[in-house]
């Protein structure tokens, strides 16, 4: 049975241990061997967590299930981290509280320095963002324009004879980019499809959605009006958008 009582060194860093210049503190517990995650990867790690008065306030060795999670959307001692671990290795961490929660976070999270002890037995990296379309600063001669201004290109024929509704649930792959090939958003980088009914996104992807069948690619030259407008705020991007979709499923 794994011991998970408090670490004799639970309440600082001893002075074996190394700090980076963040101020995260850590020292190697077993040695692992081959690559590091990015910041980017989604890891697969067994972990205990203690406050400095020997609390133990989390554990998935506790629980009995490892856990996988994005190192991106942790907590930024996390994802410094497990960054610089080996598969197969196991270190402690002291986190400072401006890298955890804070020094009082609230709704039951702790706070103050914390310490961690993570094995890594796995992780994966997310793939390579696509490459930004030749055409993305405007309609091409070759493609189609729809009366809405919507011009669209097929990429890669599908093999289904349906289309969608104007309220069917659709599940795509995509890209997007604004007219000068900055990449705003991607489904494809993430690693995940996202499924959403056809009345509940921008008129742009409601239009151009419908012309497509399953396992088809199109490029979409999506015009403001049909998007976010030229100004949205937000974070949102304005003007013409330029989406590659693939149409995976109907329904």
């Amino acid at each position: 049975m794994t011991d998970l009582s408090a670490p004799a060194d639970v309440s600082a860093p001893p002075s074996d241990a190394s700090t980076t210049a963040s101020g995260l503190a850590w020292k190697v517990l077993k040695e692992g061997g081959g690559q590091k995650p990015t910041a980017a990867a989604t890891v697969t790690v067994h972990y205990s967590g203690w406050t400095t008065d020997g609390r133990l306030f989390d554990s998935s060795v506790q629980r009995g299930e490892t856990i996988s999670f994005p190192l991106n959307r942790v907590i930024s001692g996390w994802t410094e981290g497990l960054q610089l671990m080996e598969i197969g290795e196991k270190s402690r961490f002291w986190i400072p509280a401006d890298l955890a929660y804070g020094e009082n976070p609230g709704g039951g999270r702790p706070g103050g320095l914390l310490v961690f002890d993570i094995e890594l037995f796995s992780f994966t990296e997310p793939p390579a963002p696509p490459k930004v379309p030749e055409d993305v600063s405007g309609i091409p001669k070759d493609a189609a324009v729809t009366s809405s201004g919507l011009g669209h290109r097929t990429i890669k024929a599908g093999s289904g004879s349906e289309k969608p509704g104007p309220t069917a649930s659709v599940t795509v792959h995509y890209s997007g980019w604004t007219t000068n090939g900055q990449m705003f958003d991607s489904s494809v980088v993430r690693g995940e499809p996202a499924t959403f009914p056809l009345n509940r996104v921008i008129s742009g992807w409601t239009e151009g959605l419908q012309l497509m069948v399953e396992g088809e690619t199109k490029r979409f030259w999506i015009p403001a009006e049909a998007a976010y407008g030229h100004k949205p705020g937000g974070g949102r991007p304005g003007g013409m958008l330029v989406f590659d979709v693939e149409l995976l499923s109907i329904g």
